[in-house]
C-alpha cells in the first residue's frame, strides 16, 4: 500500500516515542502516506491503522478532524485560503471569490482538469500577514491580494 521510502519515514516517527506507543506518530503516517498518495483512501488509512497497530476508527478520526488531511481526491493545486475573521477583515473573502471566479469552482471543489481544489481553511496563526493561504498543505503565502493570486495561477500553469 505504500512504498518502502514511505514506510522508512513512518518508522522514523514512530522511533521517537517510548515503545508500545506507535499509534503517537499516526499524524505523520497520514503525512506521509498522503504524500505518497495525494489523498488518504480508506485503504491508505486501514493500511496506517493496521501498521500502527491502532483501531481504524481512530484513525478516520484523526483524518477527518485536521483539515490538513484529504479523504477524497484533490486537484495538483490545493489552494486552503483562511477565511477567518482577521484574515476576512483585511480581503480573505476578497481574495476567496476572486479564486472562485477565476478558477470557476467553489469551496469543496476541483477544476475539471483536476489541476486546483479550493478549500475553506483555519486560523494558520500568520494573522498579521492576512489574507493567507496554504498551498498543498506546505507553503504558506501572505498578504494575498487578486493581483497576487493572479501572479500565482500564472506560476502554476
Amino acid at each position: 500500500m505504500l512504498s518502502p521510502a514511505a514506510l522508512a519515514k513512518i518508522d522514523q516517527a514512530i522511533a521517537k516515542y517510548p515503545p508500545g506507543q506507535r499509534q503517537s506518530a499516526v499524524m505523520a503516517a497520514l503525512t506521509v502516506a498522503q504524500d505518497e498518495n495525494g489523498w488518504l483512501s480508506v485503504e491508505t488509512m486501514d493500511f496506517v491503522a493496521h501498521y500502527l497497530g491502532m483501531p481504524p476508527i481512530a484513525v478516520y478520526e484523526v483524518a477527518s478532524f485536521y483539515t490538513l488531511y484529504d479523504t477524497h481526491p484533490v486537484g495538483k493545486h490545493k489552494i486552503t485560503i483562511c477565511t477567518n475573521l482577521p484574515c476576512a477583515l483585511q480581503g480573505a473573502n476578497v481574495a476567496a471569490e476572486h479564486l472562485k471566479k477565476q478558477l470557476g469552482i467553489g469551496f469543496n471543489e476541483t477544476t475539471a482538469d483536476g489541476r486546483y481544489t479550493l478549500k475553506q481553511g483555519e486560523c494558520f496563526g500568520a494573522c498579521g500577514d492576512a489574507p493567507v493561504l496554504l498551498m498543498n498543505d506546505k507553503r504558506m503565502l501572505c498578504a494575498m491580494t487578486p493581483d497576487k493570486l493572479d501572479q500565482l495561477l500564472k506560476e502554476l500553469k
